[in-house]
């Protein structure tokens, strides 16, 4: 098996150091395109031996996977490059495009004009732990029939954990998942300037927050407990916790949080 990326920026290059960590492809076995010298040159800084080329027709032909990992004000321009090249028996092509449905795909694909063709499309919605085989990607299905929908359950899975989700569930599933990283990145910023205003070092409060952090979610999967459970071990009467948790809530912690998730997905596709 061989797959061409088709996009190598962060998301891409990602998805291309996950694959190779797997089973199914080896580095060599993997075409990464990009038009933008740095992001062939940052994937190549890595060290595995990834096919790097800027000649997007060049790596459709023959490949097993494609997988679409550009900007979705790109999208269409990109695949018109190669859309008469691809073989709608055999290739697969992941998009990982955020907001360019299958219907959007299609229109690309066949310049807007009906076509008896049936692309295998799957929409894939990975986060940037993909490249640490740690991600949470979401799997949405066109026109695949079940060995192919396992097999890309399969490849993904070995990047992390996957879900299969219908499309209309994948805007909320990026708001959660995708963008999700994001919120947690800023949380982790947000007590390191609180433990930076009650007097530690920039360093000594981040080795603190991801202990923390990192004893939070192994109690969460290993306990197997609810939050509000958990929660409710650290809180006593009149205690510090309950009167940080209060000064949050009044602040609004939690809502702003939901607000966040909806205003990511709202009007999304």
């Amino acid at each position: 098996m061989n797959a061409t990326i088709i996009g190598a920026g962060n998301l891409g290059g990602a998805i291309a150091c996950g694959l190779a960590r797997g089973t199914f492809l080896n580095a060599e076995d993997i075409t990464c395109v990009d038009t933008r010298p740095e992001a062939l040159k940052t994937l190549a800084a890595t060290g595995l031996p990834f096919v790097l080329t800027k000649d997007v027709r060049k790596a459709v032909k023959g490949a097993d996977m494609l997988v679409l990992a550009v900007k979705s004000h790109a999208a269409k321009q990109c695949i018109a490059e190669f859309r008469d090249l691809i073989d709608y028996n055999k290739q697969i092509l992941f998009s990982v495009v955020a907001g360019v449905d299958f219907e959007e795909l299609c229109s690309y694909m066949f310049d807007g004009v009906k076509s008896p063709a049936r692309p295998i499309l799957f929409r894939v919605m990975p986060n940037l732990a993909i490249s640490l085989n740690d991600s949470m990607t979401f799997i949405s299905v066109y026109n695949a029939n079940a060995a192919q929908t396992k097999l890309a359950e399969a490849i993904f899975s070995e990047m992390g954990q996957t879900m299969v989700v219908p499309e209309r569930l994948l805007p909320a599933a990026m708001a959660v998942g995708s963008c999700g990283i994001a919120y947690v990145m800023r949380y982790v910023r947000a007590m390191m300037n609180g433990a930076a205003e009650a007097g530690f070092s920039s360093s000594e409060a981040y080795g603190i927050i991801l202990q923390t952090l990192k004893g939070a979610v192994r109690l969460l999967l290993e306990e197997g407990g609810h939050p509000e459970v958990e929660i409710d071990k650290v809180i006593t009467p009149g205690g510090f916790t309950i009167r940080g948790l209060n000064a949050m809530e009044e602040a609004g912690f939690s809502n702003s949080i939901v607000i966040g998730i909806r205003e990511s997905y709202k009007n999304s596709k």
